[in-house]
């Protein structure tokens, strides 16, 4: 996707992270532009008419009596930006800050924000010249949008602020628009306001998190699969009519997964029959799309959420059809808030599940047959025995950031604002969980590939032959310890990436 079209109607996800990752081009059709024309047209009538309206005619927030002289209204909402132009901390990554510049412009071309078309076009113009805001990570509340992250957006339209360079450094916006062929906006009465009221900035991270963790879940199964091969797990928990008795859908497609990665496998063959083996295998191999499946229904549920959200107008006030300006409470990003720090507890609790299983195929008292930490010589090698570690690590972070920023509201504007989502952070902390769920599976899935190397002469399944295929030429085989973190790290980058899901299903066929 090289062209997003700007239309009154909602863009899709996929053109969200084609804008935001792959820096799709932005153009504005002359249909929004029509629309923001027109509802352009009521807030001058409301000028000429002197009638009082928030954000157009009266100060923000707490000050939302306080009546401004209409010479002084430009300067009211210039006054705006550079006052909650007011974040700290490290830049937010360039894709969340372009996602929420889309989804901005996205708001602003339904028309219903009472903005020039002037404002989008200059919106559209930083987007492709791909200069991207400094946007300090605190600062927002979720309570009325994303104001500090949006303004920090704003303020670069207004030739100031801070913008990242090249280098990841922050350079004052003036010079580089200059460099960029782009002239400083000045804005008009409600134009400011426009500019930072919604949940720009909550959506674009809901919406790559969705994007991210699609994939990391169908590799969660993948990482099961092939953990319940190397430990002579059984493939009869995961037979499709165990889990039609149960029809929770997410569940039946983990299921149905690993099923079909478990096929054609001379490993699970060898014990198949044999009276030894276990009857029951531990929960964290037997129960691995009870979890993993809650987790896609989950994120399902956030999915439907933030599609509803790419429907919805959430600025305020907004220009009405029939020309009436009304007050609303839209920008309140609590569906966004609840959605993230549920979508955050799933993902935390696949990356609890895996490394348990981790943990059981380097455990020679529970590996069935397999060496210690996977070392063929456990005791001069510590094999795999301190990635185990890290994981362990990782969980218990997982967890403490699973716990939910949405009930954590804090009263600001002289109690006006009394009640806030806390989305920004909800969302914040679900990109750190994705983050380190992709380590874990990475973790996981070197464990298992060794696992299934010891294995031999058995040959395992047509997925496990894939992962090893991917996997070996980094790591390698089991042998003599090597520096570990390289290997951790190049691992994740297949197990993130597109080519090794694509090698396995071009194996075993399509994955749910």
């Amino acid at each position: 996707m090289s062209t997003v079209r700007i239309k009154p109607v909602p863009v899709s996800p996929e053109e969200v992270v084609a804008v935001a990752r792959d820096r799709a081009r932005v153009v504005i059709d002359e249909e929004a532009r029509e629309a923001m024309a027109r509802s352009r047209a009521v807030v001058d009538a409301i000028e000429r008419d002197g009638r009082p309206v928030y954000g157009v005619s009266t100060g923000f927030g707490a000050l939302a009596n306080t009546f401004v002289a209409p010479e002084r209204r430009a300067e009211l909402q210039h006054a705006l930006i550079r006052s909650h132009a007011a974040g700290v901390g490290d830049p937010m990554p360039v894709e969340v800050v372009r996602a929420m510049m889309l989804l901005r412009l996205r708001s602003l071309a339904m028309g219903r924000s009472g903005v020039r078309p002037e404002v989008a076009d200059a919106l559209a113009a930083l987007l492709n010249a791909d200069v991207t805001p400094w946007v300090p990570r605190h600062g927002s509340l979720g309570a009325s949008g994303d104001l500090a992250p949006l303004a920090h957006c704003a303020i670069v339209l207004l030739g100031e602020g801070w913008v990242l360079a090249a280098d990841g450094t922050r350079a004052e916006a003036g010079p580089v628009l200059e460099a960029a062929g782009l002239a400083p906006i000045t804005l008009s009465s409600k134009e400011g306001l426009a500019l930072i009221n919604g949940t720009d900035g909550m959506l674009g991270m809901l919406l790559l998190a969705v994007a991210d963790l699609r994939h990391l879940l169908t590799m969660a199964d993948v990482c099961a699969a092939l953990s319940n091969e190397a430990m002579l797990g059984s493939d009869r928990p995961f037979q499709p009519e165990l889990h039609e008795i149960r029809p929770q859908p997410g569940q039946a497609r983990s299921a149905a997964n690993i099923h079909l990665l478990l096929q054609d496998s001379e490993v699970m063959d060898s014990h198949r029959n044999d009276t030894a083996h276990a009857v029951q295998d531990a929960y964290s191999m037997r129960c691995a799309p009870q979890v993993a499946g809650a987790a896609r229904d989950v994120l399902d549920y956030a999915e439907t959420v933030a599609a509803r959200e790419l429907l919805s107008v959430v600025d305020n006030p907004v220009v009405l059809p029939d020309g009436r300006v009304e007050s609303t409470g839209n920008f309140h990003g609590a569906p966004l808030g609840y959605a993230a720090d549920f979508l955050g507890i799933a993902a935390a609790d696949v990356g609890s599940i895996s490394e348990r299983r981790v943990d059981r195929l380097l455990d020679v008292t529970r590996s069935r047959g397999l060496p210690a930490f996977l070392s063929p010589d456990p005791g001069v090698n510590s094999g795999l025995m301190i990635a185990q570690y890290t994981a362990a690590g990782i969980v218990a972070e997982n967890r403490r950031l699973a716990s939910p920023a949405s009930v954590d509201s804090v009263p600001t504007s002289g109690m006006q604002e009394d009640h806030v989502s806390m989305g920004w952070a909800a969302g914040c902390k679900l990109r750190t969980i994705i983050d380190n769920l992709g380590t874990l599976l990475a973790v996981e899935l070197l464990a298992a590939v060794q696992g299934l190397q010891l294995r031999q002469p058995l040959i395992p399944s047509p997925a496990a032959r894939a992962a090893i295929a991917a996997v070996a030429p980094i790591a390698g085989k089991p042998g003599p310890d090597q520096f570990l973190a390289p290997v951790i790290e190049q691992v994740r980058h297949q197990l993130q990436g597109p080519n090794l899901r694509a090698e396995i299903e071009a194996a075993v066929g399509a994955l749910q």
